[in-house]
């Protein structure tokens, strides 16, 4: 091949578009063909081989499993390299027209669980049976609760099952407390979404959802923060935790839904591809992913000069991953 291959997020997606179209039109290389998959189906994709038949780079919006690494190792992918390259927020949002909503983790917890606690009390489950977001907080409007959210081959579905979900259901501390007790339980209560029509999965297309939260007001999408800030004249984000996403919001932490986001380099093929080390240069240059670089533009939260300084250094090195380091 003469060109970079490249496969996963749709988070990371328009990103590493903007990087492959400046590289390429730099004249020396050709513009990389990226596909947006989802982080989790990009990953199987990159996983399956080594070879010009796979794909070189995999872009990710969570970190690699430690059982898609030992998956990599199995089929012959023993050196990745992995890049971070800066942080984005998962927001919550609806169409401006409609009223902002103000959540707690917990209430995001109780409108899209498939199982919740029993609103009599006592340390039971029951199916979910909140209709309106009134129903889960009477701060809340009385709307009926319709999510258009990612799929499960997605990573901003995984960060927010993580971050969103299971923190919401932390707030019970009877789930809190089965975690230590029973780890496989208390996965599937924090991490099942309801499946009666209030979440719908809307594919791995943010801008669809984007359309989709016009034609209907009362609907809530859930995205990365890239696609509100290029659509701030249409929707507006949720304040989750008294915090509204913002590049401020998530740059400092205060933003609790917020996640780093990665791309991962197969180390065999660099020498094979013309343009792999140029590339990987041309995305952790200042110029990119620095306070002023262009992917800031395009709604990337940067990382602290310590951080970009620690992965530009381990990605000149071509460090690679230890899958024993994974979770």
């Amino acid at each position: 091949r003469d060109y970079i291959s490249i496969v996963g997020s749709s988070t990371v997606y328009p990103f590493a578009t903007v990087v492959a179209e400046t590289f390429g039109k730099a004249g020396k290389f050709k513009t990389p063909k990226i596909e947006s998959t989802g982080s989790g189906g990009g990953l199987k994709i990159f996983c399956e081989g080594v070879g010009m038949n796979h794909p070189d780079i995999t872009n990710a919006s969570r970190r690699i499993k430690k059982s898609e690494c030992e998956t990599c190792a199995k089929n012959g992918v023993k050196d990745i390299v992995e890049v971070q390259i800066g942080y984005d927020g998962i927001t919550i949002a609806n169409d401006k027209k409609a009223k902002q909503l103000k959540l707690t983790l917990k209430d995001v917890f109780l409108a899209l669980a498939k199982e919740v606690p029993d609103p009599k009390g006592g340390e039971k489950l029951i199916p979910n049976p909140y209709k309106t977001w009134k129903d889960v907080n009477p701060a809340l409007p009385d709307i009926k609760i319709e999510v258009l959210g990612p799929p499960p081959t997605s990573g901003t579905r995984d960060a927010f099952l993580e971050l969103g979900m299971e923190k919401g259901a932390q707030e019970f501390d009877w789930i809190k407390a089965m975690k230590a007790k029973d780890k496989k339980k208390y996965k599937a209560i924090a991490h099942t979404l309801r499946e009666d029509g209030a979440y719908i999965d809307a594919g791995e297309n943010d801008n669809l959802i984007v359309q989709k939260l016009q034609v209907n007001p009362n609907a809530v999408g859930i995205f990365g923060f890239s696609f509100l800030d290029q659509n701030t004249d249409k929707i507006q984000g949720a304040e989750v935790k008294g915090a509204v996403p913002s590049f401020e919001g998530i740059a400092s932490g205060k933003y609790p839904l917020s996640r780093p986001l990665f791309f991962y380099v197969k180390k065999a093929h660099v020498d094979k591809v013309p343009g792999m080390k140029e590339y990987m240069k041309e995305f952790t240059s200042e110029k990119t992913w620095g306070p002023d670089g262009y992917l800031a533009d395009k709604g990337m939260i940067p990382m602290k000069d310590d951080e970009r300084k620690k992965v530009k250094a381990a990605v000149d090195a071509m460090k690679t991953l230890s899958c024993a380091d994974l979770k």
